[in-house]
């Protein structure tokens, strides 16, 4: 759903795909070929949220702020599901793992990976492709342009799917038993960064 706050009314691109079961309010703005998934939480009412183009924000995540203060994702950013983000920025291309979580003032410089059950403490700035990970966070690499590549096509995944959703998703009546043939296949080869690895 899509709510005005204050006289404030969100802005997505027509190209963009909020999931009916999330919640966008007030002033939160939405490039092009976005998807944000059922159960994520948009919540413009205190200050700012601006997502760029390519993003993308999967189910149950939780984007906010405190008073006054603009959330950024910049181009490409991939937020995993149920992480939260909360008064943060993040650069291009940017992943954030499963239920992590980011905290007020955190800046990821572009093309930083985030593991997934990580936090982020308040204030804090990684340069540009760092690998962070841990609780509390700390950087233990670089991202290397082999892993980089495998995060811009998992992206690429999510850059599809809203036309993909607004051409094929249907709410409907679940069937009472399974049918003989369940559809076609996606099509689409992409596997944990582990199993991309060549074992030596």
């Amino acid at each position: 759903m899509i709510y005005a706050f204050q006289g404030h009314v969100p802005v997505v691109h027509p190209s963009s795909f909020v999931h009916p079961q999330a919640a966008v309010t007030g002033q939160v703005v939405i490039g092009k070929k976005c998807y944000i998934g059922p159960g994520a939480a948009i919540r413009g009412d205190w200050g700012k949220i601006i997502i760029e183009d390519g993003c993308n924000v999967q189910e149950n995540c939780t984007i906010h702020m405190f008073p006054g203060v603009t959330v950024h994702l910049h181009k490409g950013a991939h937020i995993g599901h149920g992480a939260i983000i909360h008064g943060a920025t993040l650069g291009k291309h940017c992943l954030i793992g499963m239920n992590a979580v980011i905290m007020d003032e955190v800046v990821l410089g572009d093309e930083c990976i985030v593991g997934a059950l990580s936090f982020i403490k308040q204030g804090e700035t990684y340069a540009k492709r760092s690998l962070i990970v841990g609780n509390p966070a700390k950087m233990i690499k670089k991202v290397s342009a082999e892993m980089l590549q495998w995060k811009k096509q998992g992206t690429a995944i999510y850059q599809q799917l809203p036309q993909q959703c607004k051409n094929s998703l249907i709410a409907c009546e679940p069937m009472t038993e399974p049918a003989k043939t369940s559809g076609k296949p996606t099509g689409i080869v992409y596997k944990p960064w582990k199993n991309t690895q060549i074992k030596k």
